[in-house]
């Protein structure tokens, strides 16, 4: 009962990622309390197994409908993996209490923007000279992508919000590419934690499944009701992002 309640957990969080990111605010928590006896680390890492396999299923959706600029993807792809797994190798040197109050601004910042711009990333896309594209994919390849490895809450959120702002696509557009994005992110924190001996596999193996389900769920929805709806999940995952990241900072 316990794993069929984990797998459900993996299945909702895909969906989220799936749709604007944030999944590991469901399975983390979900691990932590299923599974009492395993350490934050493996949790982690084993919260990395299921969203590599959800997340890469979700791009491979995205992809067959939103066109990708994949030449431009392809290096920022590449760049993630190791930016990702650099911030995964030195996470446990690096204090989080340091990251929380500044993650819980840059999220009410992006929640109070999004909501007060109402055609902010809903229409098409918007024109952007060539340095703007290109610093909203080194952010979004190696700024971003260090922090998942860091830390990871927001990832999939910080990239849509990264993209639409500098890039200049609508809001399905860029959360197909933050798809493509947050795969590697995800890739190469997995293979540091992997190398570390933090991943449980069975376990894993089991909540990828679930993941999975819920990605190409959220991923269909997201193709089929278009930039508002991602709009709307976005905003009500920011607000459930900045209440537990607030809980966590209060109770520390």
């Amino acid at each position: 009962m316990e794993i069929a309640g984990l797998v459900v957990a993996a299945a909702a969080a895909g969906w989220v990622d799936a749709v604007v990111g944030g999944g590991g605010l469901i399975l983390i928590p979900a691990l932590l309390i299923g599974q009492p006896g395993i350490v934050p680390a493996s949790a982690l890492a084993t919260n990395k197994m299921a969203a590599v396999v959800g997340t890469a299923s979700a791009a491979w959706r995205f992809a067959r409908k939103v066109p990708l600029d994949w030449r431009r993807l392809a290096p920022v792809f590449c760049c993630a993996v190791v930016c990702s797994g650099a911030g995964a190798y030195v996470a446990g040197t690096l204090p989080r209490q340091v990251f929380v109050p500044i993650v819980l601004t840059l999220l009410v910042a992006v929640g109070l923007f999004v909501a007060l711009n109402p055609r902010f990333g809903s229409g098409a896309g918007t024109f952007r000279s060539r340095s703007s594209i290109l610093v909203g994919f080194a952010v979004a390849g190696v700024v971003i992508a260090f922090y998942d490895g860091v830390m990871g809450p927001g990832t999939g959120t910080f990239l849509i919000i990264t993209l639409t702002a500098l890039v200049g696509t609508n809001f399905l557009e860029s959360s197909a590419t933050a798809k493509v994005i947050n795969t590697g992110t995800n890739l190469g924190a997995l293979l540091v934690f992997a190398a570390q001996g933090h991943v449980l596999w069975l376990l894993g193996l089991a909540l990828a499944v679930g993941n999975v389900i819920g990605a190409q769920l959220g991923a269909r929805m997201a193709l089929g009701r278009g930039s508002g709806f991602v709009r709307w999940v976005l905003l009500a995952v920011v607000v459930v992002m900045v209440a537990k990241l607030s809980y966590d900072l209060l109770a520390a």
